[in-house]
């Protein structure tokens, strides 16, 4: 859900989705609709030889064979082990500079994996198998770190928004980071194109406010409000339907692609010191 540029990814083409769903009619299936969601950006697109970040290839598979890849960034003794999802554009190497960020000013362990048809990933996205290749990125990630699945933080930005709430809710985690994401797809839709009749038409969902329920650990939600593609009112909505310990940080002036600040970078430094305090 994001604008491709130099270090980031594209906007999330759903913005144009509504008007072809008007077009289409109701004949518009989910293979119509992949390429208003799903922007990937195959190999050799990008740096994949970053300056000051020492990870490790990860080669993995999806439950249905489906060949992955990511990056692996260790650390010592690391305080969190951080699986992260990125947005619906570019790949790994565009979050080179948050996957540095994460390990060398917050000493966490932190796994990025591409999507199905993303940087050195097979195959083609779409809802079930990017679900499911997440499923295999965190069991990797698992075994590599020594740890249970259900203790790794797991964070998404944008479209990885959707990604990691469904894991959690299905699941569990150690804790739930979210950054620019939203309620659902046919929210984002049904507020851009407001008296379109657009929402029963949209077949890709990433129902995240009806599956954020199912998850009960600990929450943090970053969202700016001068976000362009994702409504603030589709991140509240996903708040509101979060359970408690939560917490929201609204990033004043903030768009959906502005590198984050030192403000995101400490709100996450405390919500890992509060992982590490006894639960009541």
């Amino acid at each position: 859900m994001e604008r491709c540029r130099a270090g980031s990814s594209r906007r999330l083409a759903i913005l144009a989705l509504p008007i072809f769903v008007c077009a289409g009619g109701c004949g518009l299936m989910r293979s119509a609709e992949r390429p208003f969601v799903f922007y990937p950006a195959p190999y050799p697109q990008g740096n994949w030889q970053p300056a000051k970040l020492d990870f490790e290839d990860a080669h993995f598979q999806s439950a249905d064979g489906t060949r992955l890849h990511g990056w692996f960034v260790p650390c010592e003794h690391p305080r969190a082990v951080i699986l992260l999802a990125h947005g619906n554009a570019g790949n790994v190497t565009h979050r080179a500079d948050l996957l540095r960020e994460l390990h060398d000013r917050l000493h966490t362990s932190v796994f990025c994996f591409d999507y199905r048809g993303y940087g050195k990933s097979d195959g083609t996205p779409d809802e079930p198998g990017v679900l499911a290749d997440a499923r295999a990125a965190r069991k990797w990630l698992a075994t590599s770190a020594g740890i249970p699945e259900c203790e790794i933080v797991l964070m998404g930005e944008s479209l990885g928004g959707g990604v990691a709430v469904d894991l959690a809710a299905a699941d569990g985690a150690r804790g739930l980071i979210l950054k620019s994401t939203f309620s659902s797809i046919r929210d984002v839709a049904a507020a851009d194109f407001p008296y379109s009749p657009v929402r029963p038409l949209v077949q890709i969902h990433f129902d995240s406010a009806a599956k954020i329920p199912n998850y009960h650990g600990p929450l943090l939600q970053f969202h700016g409000d001068n976000d362009h593609v994702i409504p603030l009112a589709s991140a509240r909505r996903l708040y509101a339907a979060a359970n408690e310990p939560k917490h929201f940080v609204l990033i004043h002036g903030g768009d959906h692609n502005d590198p984050p600040k030192a403000e995101f970078y400490a709100a996450i430094d405390e919500f890992l010191r509060t992982l590490d305090r006894p639960r009541k």
